[in-house]
């Protein structure tokens, strides 16, 4: 078993990282540009977001990769440098690393739709999962966080092709909105349904990311905790965006996050983090709250 997932069967409560995207967004990566050409363009911006995401608490860290299959390069004209790219986001988050911290190699949906929805093969789209899949494992990631999900069946391509392309451990989260029904993908799975299939699909940590605010996540884990034994992940948004002055503002401070952080870990999440709008002061306040000592 690896190390992250003993400290998870021990019981520990990991705090993960908060948003990539915000933080290059911030730090020169301009609207509709490529975040994953950041690593060569500009690995010192890259290197330094690990760095301070585990100076602020971070127990593990996710590359800078997410949208790192050749898939969603190609749009950039990236199409030929997938293990270039993925490989060089893991080194950095790797060098950045303090003893006993972890690496993720974050995964994101391709943008496309398989077969009949879509043109994508099965076969295709394992294939892309697996190319992004090596890159990340030649630069040092400890497991994979396959994240932002919809499609079960994209998804469970994923995990399939990380685990047999590397053997490494596999995280996989899903994305949720909230009708009048309840809370439901894109493609219509409730939390409690994407507990147990991606369990079944051979996740090693399931979990949910994106979309929310932290209130209406708590409820998630708690229908994913009361589906399946697995440890359960999650990153939320600082709360839902809006727009003002022109800008996209995110609402919910890092206090008040970090004030609802026990109610999360009380519904179920062994692993707790930041997505969009997040940074490393709201790690900071989780891990305030969590690890006080």
């Amino acid at each position: 078993m690896s190390k992250l997932l003993e400290r998870l069967a021990a019981g520990e409560i990991l705090i993960s990282d908060g948003a990539t995207g915000t933080y290059l967004q911030q730090n020169g990566l301009e609207p509709g540009g490529c975040p994953e050409e950041f690593n060569d363009s500009h690995p010192e911006i890259v290197r330094q977001m690990a760095a301070n995401y585990f100076a602020a608490g971070s127990d593990m860290v996710e590359t800078n990769s997410f949208g790192g299959s050749r898939y969603m390069l190609k749009k950039y004209n990236h199409g030929e440098r997938v293990e270039e790219l993925n490989r060089k986001g893991a080194e950095l988050a790797r060098a950045a690393a303090p003893d006993g911290r972890f690496i993720l190699g974050s995964i994101g949906p391709t943008g496309e739709f398989l077969e009949p929805n879509g043109t994508a093969t099965e076969a295709e789209m394992l294939d892309v999962f697996a190319e992004q899949a090596s890159g990340l494992a030649a630069g040092g990631v400890d497991a994979f966080c396959i994240e932002t999900m919809s499609d079960m069946a994209e998804t469970s391509l994923a995990i399939r092709a990380a685990k047999e392309t590397t053997g490494l451990p596999v995280i996989a989260t899903l994305t949720y909105d909230k009708g009048p029904r309840g809370y439901f993908t894109m493609m219509g799975i409730t939390p409690e349904g994407a507990a147990e299939q991606l369990a079944q699909a051979g996740a090693d940590v399931v979990g949910s990311n994106c979309g929310i605010a932290i209130e209406d996540m708590i409820e998630i884990i708690r229908k994913m905790r009361s589906a399946t034994d697995k440890p359960i992940l999650t990153h939320i948004n600082a709360g839902l965006p809006k727009i003002e002055h022109g800008k996209i503002v995110y609402p919910d401070t890092p206090d008040h996050m970090a004030e609802l952080m026990p109610q999360l870990v009380n519904a179920g999440a062994n692993v707790v983090g930041g997505c969009c709008g997040t940074g490393p002061d709201h790690v900071r306040a989780f891990a305030r709250v969590l690890h006080p000592s």
